[in-house]
């Protein structure tokens, strides 16, 4: 299987043996097409985030549910991605967003990396949308693997290690309007998907990674990781993060605060904690 990272330079070298996913999305509503309309890595296809990576979103599942497979082979099939087909998946993000394409790929099996530094990392010039969709292919669906994902009863749990993927200043409990509650799963750490580029939106290096990892509980020899974030798409990041920098494969909570904080029983915590100070 390929790296969950590539470089610009891969890209280059393999660029017609693969299929290149834009997969821009933005918080605030803001539709991604648009952009990709504007301009993309020549013949990269559009892969709407909330129509192919999410269920229809609800307090009880959260904002962006895992879909059924059924659904998500799909959408890869109608974008002309198919079973035996290598994806590259980048943003306009550093690829805190197009993480959740590459993992929800890489899990079921599939050849997908992410594009180190994303839209910004490629230095030729920019394709308007193809005038014709591409060809379907086939995408067999596969069941999302049980011993990826977690539960919001394991992210309660703590004897897992939790990530939480939000920037600081949610995660500490500044009020924010797309949140139910504000604050964190009590016992997460803080590792801000965000935090994981540099100025460039490049990935910090490997032993940064690592020390990064270590500083919030997370080792080659850690068992029992669950990444969160608001909705289960940047904590995709920090997972990819993990395998890259060599510590292993945690679990996606898929409902994460989005979920958590939708449920009056469950309690939450506000403020940071020290290894968040570590941290940066």
């Amino acid at each position: 299987m390929v790296a969950p990272i590539v470089d610009a330079s891969w890209l280059r070298e393999h660029r017609d043996a693969v299929v290149l996913a834009d997969v821009r999305w933005y918080l605030d509503g803001t539709p991604g097409r648009p952009a990709y309309d504007a301009g993309h890595i020549p013949g990269a296809v559009y892969v709407d985030l909330d129509e192919w990576l999410a269920a229809p979103g609800s307090a009880a599942q959260g904002r962006h549910p895992l879909p059924e497979p059924e659904r998500f082979a799909e959408g890869m099939a109608r974008l002309g991605i198919g079973d035996d087909d290598t994806v590259v998946g980048y943003d306009d993000a550093g690829g805190v967003i197009a993480a959740r394409l590459v993992w929800m790929l890489r899990v079921t099996g599939h050849d997908a990396a992410l594009l180190d530094g994303g839209l910004a990392a490629w230095d030729g010039p920019l394709e308007k949308t193809p005038a014709e969709p591409p060809a379907a292919k086939r995408f067999t669906a596969r069941p999302w693997p049980a011993e990826r994902i977690a539960s919001i009863d394991e992210a309660a749990d703590p004897n897992n290690v939790v990530l939480d993927a939000r920037q600081r200043e949610r995660y500490r409990g500044d009020p924010h309007p797309i949140d139910a509650r504000a604050g964190h799963i009590p016992g997460a750490r803080n590792l801000p998907a965000r935090e994981n580029l540099d100025e460039s939106g490049r990935l910090l290096p490997v032993d940064e990674l690592r020390r990064r990892l270590g500083h919030v509980g997370v080792g080659p020899n850690t068992a029992a990781v669950v990444s969160s974030c608001g909705s289960g798409v940047t904590a995709c990041h920090n997972l990819l993060v993990m395998e890259h920098a060599g510590v292993g494969h945690g679990r996606l909570y898929p409902g994460s605060w989005s979920q958590w904080s939708s449920d009056a029983e469950r309690p939450v915590e506000t403020g940071e904690d020290v290894a968040s100070h570590r941290v940066g």
